[in-house]
């Protein structure tokens, strides 16, 4: 199948996702996991539609960013480094990985220099797995109350890496704890936090995802295809789509 085939088949599955749960149409955006992609992939979703895509490094989305149309919403989905987030500040419509008040506090002396405002999710590892990154569930609201007193970053909601599964209904109640949690986020009233924002699902795994309440899935080999580089992994525990 084409890529541009392969989208319809995704956005289908979404919308069909939305419906079974009773949500608006459109109430979930996909994001195109370009990692490793090359340029005229990207170009072949972009003219199939797609304007969000997400990238795990940070030279990789700057390079591609200088070449590709300029209405394209550029994502960070990877773990950000602290050395990197003056190259990524400016570049970028959201980051999705912040797990940290020392990260998010480097966003913030970034964004201040370079007169932006810089919208970020933060990220919690709502399975507490040993090899994801994120912040733990319970020490979450502490971490968002911290980071929204940061001049010039603004959160927008919460992002989770599911565990790698073959059947997604295992990872329904991880994104159910993530809505959950957004849910008591937003009860606390925090000035400068919104949690309209769930960036949560992947390829195997977003219809569910979907079904409790994401806004945002991660979706890669579902549209690209396997990795280009490396062996022909699909989603693997510590990936981002």
């Amino acid at each position: 199948m084409t890529i541009s085939e392969n989208l319809t088949e995704v956005q289908n599955r979404i919308d069909d996702s939305l419906r079974r749960a009773g949500r608006p149409p459109q109430a979930a955006t996909l994001i195109a996991v370009s990692k490793t992609k090359p340029v005229s992939m990207i170009l072949e979703a972009y003219r199939a539609g797609i304007r969000d895509f997400g990238e795990n490094k940070v030279q990789e989305l700057t390079e591609k960013r200088e070449q590709l149309p300029s209405d394209i919403r550029w994502h960070m989905i990877g773990h950000l480094q602290r050395n990197k987030v003056k190259y990524l500040i400016g570049n970028v419509a959201l980051i999705h990985g912040v797990d940290s008040l020392r990260l998010a506090e480097e966003i913030s002396r970034e964004s201040v220099k370079k007169s932006v405002e810089t919208d970020i999710l933060i990220e919690v590892n709502a399975a507490g797995e040993e090899s994801k990154f994120g912040a733990a569930p319970e020490e979450t609201p502490a971490l968002v109350e911290a980071i929204s007193r940061l001049p010039a970053v603004h959160i927008k909601g919460l992002m989770t890496i599911a565990p790698y599964t073959e059947n997604p209904e295992e990872n329904r109640k991880y994104f159910r704890a993530l809505k959950q949690l957004s849910v008591d986020i937003t009860r606390k009233n925090v000035d400068n936090v919104s949690m309209s924002v769930l960036s949560m699902g992947m390829t195997n795994d977003f219809g569910v995802a979907v079904e409790e309440g994401a806004t945002y899935v991660r979706v890669g080999t579902g549209i690209f295809g396997l990795r280009s580089r490396g062996s022909a992994v699909t989603d693997g525990p510590a990936d981002s789509e």
